[in-house]
């Protein structure tokens, strides 16, 4: 059997009074969630940073490694050389030898330059990374701090927010799909998370404009989903004064 509207605004505001409860125990938390997140976010960030560092320090080393071989290799090659040197026949092959060992010489002059100038990037990341490393243990312990406060508030609110979540999944199913999403799309985008109000002495509930005499009395019959027409919040009835 198909709803009527009266009990379809009634569903709202059964879910819409849960969700304001929800609201409610979340609010207690304040930021907190949020700033856990950064730090998170953050420390994960440093994490990455060290990791750089590391792998680049890591390829600094090898290249390191990689000249001083090529410096063995020069030096090798420079002694075979001046062995070469004590056989020659004539003065353009002692020439040519002697421009080859002054090449190995060059070669051994640019790794060695090579190998400082990396020692010194690796003196430099190091440093990077011990200054990384202080600030992530610094964030590490706020996130704990963070973590413990708020697993506090979370632990004093969990039982009533868990009954509360359990209602509201009751509650949802009460709801056709078309008017639950519209219903949450309204929650997502007004700043208090009230989609259903009523109106209250001749105003909207959500944005407390003026809901006119007529529209008013539409909205008392239920015979249809009345939305305000400043804020577009679902107007689920006319509250009666009381004098």
């Amino acid at each position: 059997m198909e709803s009527t509207v009266a009990s379809k605004l009634e569903a709202l505001l059964k879910l819409q009074s849960i969700d304001s409860q929800l609201d409610e125990i979340r609010r207690v938390r304040g930021d907190l969630p949020e700033e856990v997140q950064d730090l998170e976010d953050e420390i994960e960030g440093y994490e990455v940073r060290v990791r750089k560092f590391d792998d680049e320090v890591a390829g600094l080393n090898e290249s390191i490694g990689q000249r001083k071989q090529a410096i063995k290799d020069s030096e090798s090659l420079i002694n075979k050389y001046e062995d070469q040197q004590q056989n020659v026949r004539n003065n353009r092959e002692y020439d040519a030898i002697t421009k080859e060992i002054e090449l190995q010489k060059l070669d051994i002059q640019v790794a060695e330059k090579k190998i400082r100038e990396a020692h010194y990037q690796i003196e430099q990341k190091i440093a990077e990374i011990e200054g990384t490393k202080n600030r992530l243990e610094e964030r590490r312990k706020d996130l704990d701090n963070k973590k413990h406060e708020l697993d506090q508030i979370v632990s004093e609110s969990e039982e009533e927010e868990n009954k509360l979540a359990k209602e509201r999944d009751t509650a949802s199913h009460d709801i056709e799909e078309r008017l639950l999403s519209a219903y949450n799309r309204i929650r997502k985008n007004v700043r208090n998370g009230l989609a259903v109000v009523q109106v209250k002495r001749d105003a909207c509930g959500g944005c407390f404009n003026t809901v006119p005499p007529q529209r008013q009395a539409d909205i008392a019959a239920q015979k249809k989903v009345i939305v305000c027409e400043h804020c577009g919040r679902i107007l689920a009835g006319v509250e009666q004064r009381v004098f």
